[in-house]
């Protein structure tokens, strides 16, 4: 088997407690050990300056295939993954047809086989069609490869129909993932509810529609006992819920996007369906007490909703834009922008909620260095500044907010099952031609 050493990088796995300046040797697949690596080897990858962490997870993304292939395919979006040192994402399952069976969320591993790039994983959804009217068979979209359950871009309206859920997925040990919206409460609006909403003269989604079903879920989850994991955590209210669900030994874990700890709905005064989103953007406020739960662990991961739309969708009237934007190849430096450089969080704090955290909730063997853990790597590294463009992504689609922002720290190699399957020195290289 081919052995390779990466040598001499800050290695940082939250998993173990490690953060020094060592060597990672991977052998074959797995990686052999960390420390100091005298022996010979096939390959050196060096590593000096940058940072070696475990691959990267992103377990909230929307590749669009089967069904909105103009949008993103799974290849694709594998692609942008590896860019943006990720090396396993969980797609949602609001595809064309949903994920709610066990060949469709088989046809998503093949499809992610085929591609050869990031690791892929299917959530199904939680009922037929994401309708929200029965439940889909869940044991066999577990069967199927499925790590999760969710209606993701819908919200479950229905109480009984959640709480037969959690006490379904409890049965396999799965996490019933929310879109959490009250949606008599949000129908039409397009921003956050507020004052600026007011003064632009725009239909709003109040904060208090996702606290609501928050709530709701939560005190779902503690009667039967169920895991509940609250999706793009948007709302100050949110965060404390869960925050008080956890204190009550409640299993609830949640996740948020850097736009959401970044960005206000003051940014809608642009009129830029770039900043559309759902949930949408809030207030200063509430981006406080998002950057409060990420702190002090209340906040458990840190994801992107990659969201691509095609360019002739979301350059429609603002009312009729979809909500959503990219954010795989921005997910490290928006991270630095927003987290590291004012100090909130350090870099083995910020990659515990990017690998072995998400990987505890999807139950994968994934976001660890420990020997004989698959040698999936990202090697960061930290200081490089660029300016963000969209149109050198190798997503398929550009509806990024953060255009033009110079920024700092970007994935400089990335090992998946021990092979480089991204470097700089090969970033170019078109997407459908890469590791072929």
């Amino acid at each position: 088997m081919k052995t390779t050493v990466i040598q001499g990088g800050r290695v940082i796995d939250p998993s173990q407690g490690i953060d020094r300046v060592t060597d990672v040797v991977v052998e074959g697949e797995r990686v052999r050990s960390i420390g100091p690596c005298t022996e010979p080897v096939d390959a050196v990858i060096d590593a000096d300056g940058l940072i070696v962490a475990p691959g990267l997870i992103d377990m909230h993304v929307h590749f669009r295939e089967p069904g909105g292939e103009e949008s993103e395919t799974i290849a694709t979006g594998a692609a942008a993954a590896l860019a943006g040192g990720v090396t396993s994402v969980a797609c949602m399952p609001n595809t064309e047809p949903a994920i709610d069976t066990r060949e469709v969320a088989e046809f998503v591993y093949l499809q992610a086989k085929r591609a050869s790039l990031a690791n892929v994983y299917p959530i199904g959804a939680v009922t037929k069609g994401r309708k929200g009217e029965e439940l889909a068979e869940l044991g066999q979209l577990v069967d199927g490869g499925a790590v999760g359950f969710t209606d993701d871009g819908f919200p479950i309206d229905s109480a009984e129909i959640m709480r037969r859920a959690l006490q379904y997925a409890n049965m396999f040990d799965r996490a019933i993932m929310t879109h959490s919206e009250v949606r008599e409460l949000t129908r039409g609006g397009v921003m956050n509810e507020g004052f600026m909403s007011m003064k632009l003269g725009l239909p709003g989604m109040p904060g208090v529609a996702e606290e609501i079903m928050v709530a709701r879920d939560i005190m779902l989850a503690e009667l039967t006992g169920g895991r509940l994991h609250v999706l793009h955590t948007s709302t100050a209210g949110a965060v404390d819920l869960v925050r008080q669900g956890k204190k009550r030994g409640i299993r609830v874990t949640t996740e948020v996007c850097p736009h959401h700890f970044i960005l206000t709905d003051d940014c809608m005064a642009k009129f830029d369906s770039n900043y559309k989103m759902s949930p949408p953007l809030r207030t200063e406020a509430d981006v406080r007490e998002i950057i409060g739960g990420l702190v002090d662990g209340t906040i458990d991961c840190i994801v992107t909703d990659h969201a691509p739309h095609a360019s002739e969708k979301k350059s429609l009237e603002l009312d009729k834009a979809p909500f959503g934007i990219i954010g795989l190849e921005t997910l490290i430096p928006l991270c630095v922008h927003g987290l590291i450089e004012p100090g909130y969080l350090d870099w083995p704090e910020v990659i515990e909620k990017l690998t072995i955290s998400p990987a505890r909730i999807l139950g994968i063997a994934k976001g660890t260095l420990r020997p004989g853990a698959d040698a999936d790597v990202t090697i960061i590294d930290p200081d490089v500044e660029w300016v963000i463009d969209p149109a050198a992504f190798r997503s398929k689609s550009r509806n990024c907010p953060f255009a033009g922002w110079t920024v700092r720290g970007r994935a400089h190699t990335v090992l998946v099952a021990g092979d480089v399957k991204y470097s700089v020195a090969t970033k170019n290289r078109r997407p459908e031609l890469a590791n072929r």
